[in-house]
Parts: C-alpha cells; sequence; structure tokens
C-alpha cells in the first residue's frame, strides 16, 4: 500500500530512452508529432516521432486499473485531444505533450516499477494458501 500512496518517490524502473530527431517536424519547425502507444509484445513505449522507451517487462502490462494497464492509462490520459467546442478549442486548447515529455517519462518509469511490485505480490499472495485451506489440512 505504501508503494501506491508514495508511488512519487519509488525508484524509477529503468527502461531505455531512445531519441532519434525527426528530421522532417524539425525542418517544418514543428514539434515532434505525440503518439503515446504501447507496444506491449516487444515491451515499446512510443512518446511521440522522436522518443520511445524500450524495456517494458510484460508484468507492467498485467497490472491494470479497471479495464486496462495503469501503463496505459498514463499514456491516454497525457494524449493531445482536441476539444469538440469550438469556442473551448479556440480559446483554451494550450495543453501541449511536448511541455509534459519529461515528467510522463519519469511518471511511466515509476508507474512501471510499481507494477511489477504489485504484481509480484499478488502472485506471492497467490501462492499462499487460503484459511479455509489451513483449517481442512489442520482436520
Amino acid at each position: 500500500m505504501a508503494m501506491h500512496i508514495d508511488y512519487e518517490t519509488v525508484k524509477p524502473w529503468k527502461l531505455e530512452r531512445i531519441d532519434v530527431p525527426d528530421a522532417k517536424s524539425r525542418a517544418a519547425g514543428l514539434l515532434p508529432k505525440p503518439s503515446l502507444k504501447a507496444d506491449k509484445d516487444n515491451g515499446v513505449i512510443i512518446l511521440d516521432s522522436e522518443t520511445q522507451l524500450t524495456g517494458v517487462p510484460r508484468q507492467a502490462w498485467t497490472y491494470r486499473l479497471g479495464n486496462r494497464s495503469a501503463l496505459e492509462w498514463i499514456l491516454d490520459q497525457y494524449k493531445e485531444k482536441t476539444p469538440k467546442d469550438s469556442t473551448i478549442r479556440e480559446k483554451f486548447n494550450t495543453y501541449r505533450f511536448a511541455d509534459h515529455k519529461e515528467k510522463v517519462i519519469d511518471l511511466l518509469m515509476k508507474v512501471t516499477r510499481v507494477s511489477v511490485e504489485t504484481m509480484k505480490i499478488v502472485e506471492a499472495m497467490r501462492n499462499e494458501p487460503r484459511a479455509s485451506e489451513e483449517t481442512d489440512a489442520a482436520n
């Protein structure tokens, strides 16, 4: 429980960061195109057209918050979304993933640690005999 409450203080999981400049975007004077996608089979998180994180362990994808993994939840929360309302879109649509990229990378590494450690605990609990099984064995 402490790990979940104080997730900001856990030791980040060492994910490898790969940065490859997006020459096309740079030449056009644009920020890298946000992607925020997960390739679970290969343990990769694609953040934008320049940056990806590799080495995400399989266990990190199995810790779920509702119907998706905690990592997928983060990726969804930080995506750039275009508001439907035209006034909001024109006057208040100022969110850019690039402004939060480093914070998101740190968060993903910490949540990877929490996810993996949580799944280790869950697996250990599954292997423990239940109280009713212990009572039955004693009789």
